[in-house]
């Protein structure tokens, strides 16, 4: 599928590629395949001189703002310890000068950030997306989106889940309604 970008008003938004996260179970693509894919779109907007935002999620040092679900009667959250690096980007997408980085607190990129703000100061209009988790922050993030009236692009082997079914879900059932789906070679492609 041809995405036909507008490179003038179009942003590269990638979600939590970080080393806390790629470091963890992927399907269908392993995270080393996703970050080397969403490098290759990070390296494309960069040359075309597009705006390129990185999401990463990260908590205070206490903890004391983190999500907090309970789960039959448990908070899986309650006693987890993050390494001190868990919420850096990896260093195959930088970021580099002129990067935007986003650090949020919850599953989507949008809430309690400012993600919009800072796409709106730059006459944005679409986003293509990808990242970790598909179902999780890619999701909610796509969501609030096209809430938010954005046009959006998602590169499918630029993103991966916990599990397959996960993943083929949102991909098959949720992003054709809120989007295109397309390949990073196809986005590539657009971009030349």
């Amino acid at each position: 599928m041809n995405p036909s970008i507008d490179k003038s008003s179009t942003a590269l938004v990638v979600i939590d590629l970080q080393k806390g996260i790629t470091g963890r179970p992927a399907e269908p693509h392993d995270a080393a395949t996703v970050v080397a894919n969403a490098a290759s779109l990070a390296h494309a907007f960069r040359t075309n001189g597009m705006p390129v935002f990185l999401v990463r999620v990260a908590t205070s040092p206490d903890g004391k703002d983190r999500l907090n679900p309970v789960i039959d009667g448990e908070n899986p959250w309650a006693t987890m310890k993050m390494p001190s690096d868990w919420s850096e980007i990896v260093p195959e997408l930088g970021p580099e000068a002129g990067d935007i980085v986003i650090t949020k607190k919850q599953w989507g990129a949008f809430y309690g950030t400012e993600l919009e703000l800072q796409l709106r100061r730059r006459n944005i209009a679409a986003i293509v997306l990808c990242g970790i988790s598909t179902g999780i922050g890619v999701e909610s993030t796509a969501r609030f989106a096209y809430e938010y009236g954005f046009q959006q692009i998602f590169a499918e082997d630029a993103m991966a889940a916990q599990s397959l079914a996960l993943h083929r879900h949102t991909v098959r059932y949720i992003f054709p309604r809120i989007g295109r789906v397309c390949s990073t070679a196809d986005i590539l492609a657009d971009l030349q």
